[in-house]
């Protein structure tokens, strides 16, 4: 028989550790998966910890030349995406104090037209840097200046030669030669086109804080103001004849005056609604006033008006300073309709082919 060996003290301490160690490890670890279901159990689904979303905004450097050196005047940098050229042009002003906004005019290209204000620098730009040239319009006045002065100064200055000033006239002259009716009349009608345009100007036109250059107000006046001078001149002389068939002639071209007023009126009323009604943007409609109803024969029947309303007082006062006046009018009334009619067959084809532009069939 074979007698088994005890194993030796050292080695049966080693033997209890180790089976000790891995039944308490064991334990621990059932222990460990225990509480963790039931963490998991208690908390519900396991969820992963948030990602951070940086909002990364794109800023463009926009950069001014001169147009006529190509020589770099300042760049306008951190422009946000949805600035607008109105936005540029203010940050500009304050790196360049000498030129203020409506001063500035900016260009994609060198012989470009001149960008609106409105416009969003997004569309523009092709990379992160924008290049534009840059244009000093000169001094400029705001569109309800420039037309208050251009029509206040034809209404008193009528109204200085109607009262037949000693300075411009022989004092005994004028008061023993008796004044014809045509001329109360003229007076009369002349005030109340002048005063028309200035109520206008205040109450039924809107301007979207547009300006011009002060040379184009300086040279409307001298236009105006000049031929006003040369008109009341001869209606108001004291040798002034009147028409050739008399009262007759006079009372239909002032009552044609009449009309073409209060028609030039009720357009411009039209028109003004219909840029500033919010509705969607169509042709203006003829409605149950008959004066609106030159929409459906022309594009622009406030010019119409306008060239009639000159026209009849031609008639009315029959001299030749008022007919070279309407001669004018009529050239430059053409002129702005066959551009306008332009831009409204852009826009509103259908309703605008088969109209003329200022006078049916000619214009």
């Amino acid at each position: 028989m074979h007698r088994r060996q005890k194993p030796s003290a050292p080695e049966h301490k080693r033997d209890l550790a180790a089976h000790g160690g891995a039944r308490s490890m064991s334990h621990n670890d059932t222990r460990s998966f225990f509480n963790l279901s039931q963490l998991v159990l208690s908390a519900g689904h396991l969820k992963s910890p948030p990602v951070l979303k940086h909002s990364k905004i794109t800023y463009f450097e926009v950069e001014i030349l001169d147009v006529q050196s190509k020589k770099q005047i300042c760049i306008v940098d951190k422009v946000p995406p949805s600035s607008t050229l109105l936005d540029v042009k203010q940050k500009f002003h304050k790196a360049c104090p000498q030129w203020y906004p409506s001063r500035v005019g900016l260009q994609l290209e060198r012989n470009g037209p001149y960008l609106k204000d409105s416009i969003n620098i997004q569309s523009l730009a092709v990379s992160s840097i924008i290049t534009l040239y840059f244009t000093d319009l000169g001094q400029q006045v705001g569109w309800t200046t420039f037309f208050l002065t251009e029509y206040t100064g034809p209404l008193l200055i009528y109204l200085l030669f109607y009262i037949r000033l000693s300075t411009i006239y022989d004092q005994v002259e004028s008061t023993k030669n008796f004044r014809h009716p045509v001329v109360h009349l003229a007076c009369f009608c002349h005030c109340l086109h002048y005063i028309r345009h200035l109520l206008e100007t205040l109450f039924v036109h809107k301007f979207s804080g547009g300006h011009t250059p002060l040379k184009n107000m300086i040279k409307g006046c001298a236009f105006y103001w000049g031929f006003t001078s040369w008109i009341a001149y001869y209606i108001n002389h004291p040798r002034y004849t009147p028409p050739s068939f008399g009262h007759r002639q006079v009372s239909f071209a002032a009552l044609a005056f009449l009309m073409c007023e209060a028609g030039n009126h009720f357009i411009n009323v039209a028109l003004a609604h219909q840029n500033h009604s919010g509705l969607k943007a169509c042709f203006p409609s003829p409605t149950y006033n008959p004066f609106t109803w030159l929409f459906l024969l022309v594009s622009c029947p406030n010019y119409t008006y306008e060239v009639g309303s000159w026209i009849s007082f031609t008639v009315m006062t029959q001299t030749l300073p008022v007919g070279i006046f309407a001669f004018l009018m009529v050239i430059q009334m053409s002129l702005w309709a066959q551009k306008k009619h332009k831009l409204y067959l852009k826009r509103f084809y259908p309703e605008v082919r088969r109209k003329a532009a200022m006078i049916p069939i000619i214009f």
